[in-house]
């Protein structure tokens, strides 16, 4: 599936988590590991897991000037693209959000490439809705009638977006996730569509970082896809061997460690079914959903 990244803390550059760790996200764009099953195993088991290569597009979004969301997406594979190295290099920010698309939803285009911003708020996902064709309109037709003119792509991740917002994201985000889970589990319910419904979702408004991860619970053979946090001043083993210590305040939650070997002590796995709420220099409070 996809990956992505969000940090929230001091200000850093965004390639200090973007570029340079030693399974960076742009390094995971080219290949990403299944952290539940070897190879073979994933392919044969649960073959829409089975995207090693991330390269169906890639973005970046993160608070700005005067409490503004910059925004930048791109079709290309991030793995070649001198234009986000450059731009990681410059930008600096206290909260921000990266990610690299496989697609098994929607064309491939900028619109359908993560993070989605609107009103405010940023927002990526991993996983899918199995069956999308079947829910789609009833999910889309939810969307308050404001927001639907904003819905640009044609794949499942904006239509969450836009119904969390439609349920008030923005006043309560752990029930706004909540409750478009809840409808995209009854839609499945009412088609009846076996598959799972998995994702790893942020959502931020450039002052917390809001991540759900989630496996429909009527799928007990599949597992949601794989979130992990690190919080304080994190040492990230660098491409040419070095370490760079994060922030102090720094809180990063990644859908695979930067480190090509790393610790449990370091990377704490998010627990499947829960909602957490990041902010500077707190510990995470997790929810169930």
């Amino acid at each position: 599936m996809c990956r992505w990244l969000a940090y929230l803390g001091s200000p850093i550059a965004l390639e200090e988590v973007l570029v340079r760790p030693n399974h960076s996200l742009i390094d995971q764009s080219l290949l990403a590991r299944d952290l539940y099953l070897p190879g073979e195993a994933a392919v044969e088991q649960f073959p829409h897991r089975a995207f090693p290569t991330n390269g169906d597009g890639f973005g970046i979004a993160w608070a700005g000037r005067s409490g503004l969301i910059g925004q930048y997406r791109q079709v290309d594979p991030a793995w070649g693209s001198q234009n986000l190295r450059h731009l990681a290099s410059q930008i600096e920010s206290g909260c921000f959000l990266a990610h690299v698309r496989a697609a098994p939803h929607g064309t491939i285009s900028e619109q359908n490439c993560h993070p989605f911003v609107h009103a405010g708020w940023m927002f990526q996902h991993n996983g899918e809705i199995h069956g999308f064709e079947q829910v789609k309109r009833e999910l889309t037709f939810d969307v308050a009638p404001a927001l639907y003119p904003s819905i640009l792509g044609n794949a499942d991740s904006e239509v969450c977006f836009h119904l969390a917002l439609t349920y008030g994201l923005a006043d309560d985000p752990v029930a706004g996730l909540s409750r478009m889970v809840e409808r995209v589990e009854r839609a499945r319910r009412e088609r009846g569509i076996t598959d799972a419904f998995r994702a790893t979702m942020c959502a931020s408004d450039g002052s917390q970082l809001v991540v759900l991860r989630w496996v429909s619970p009527d799928a007990p053979a599949e597992t949601a896809p794989t979130l992990f946090h690190a919080s304080g001043p994190t040492m990230l083993r660098a491409v040419d061997g070095s370490e760079q210590a994060l922030p102090t305040d720094a809180q990063l939650v990644v859908s695979e460690p930067l480190e090509l070997h790393w610790s449990n002590e370091t990377w704490v796995e998010i627990p499947e079914g829960t909602i957490g709420v990041f902010r500077t220099g707190e510990q995470p409070v997790f929810t169930p959903v």
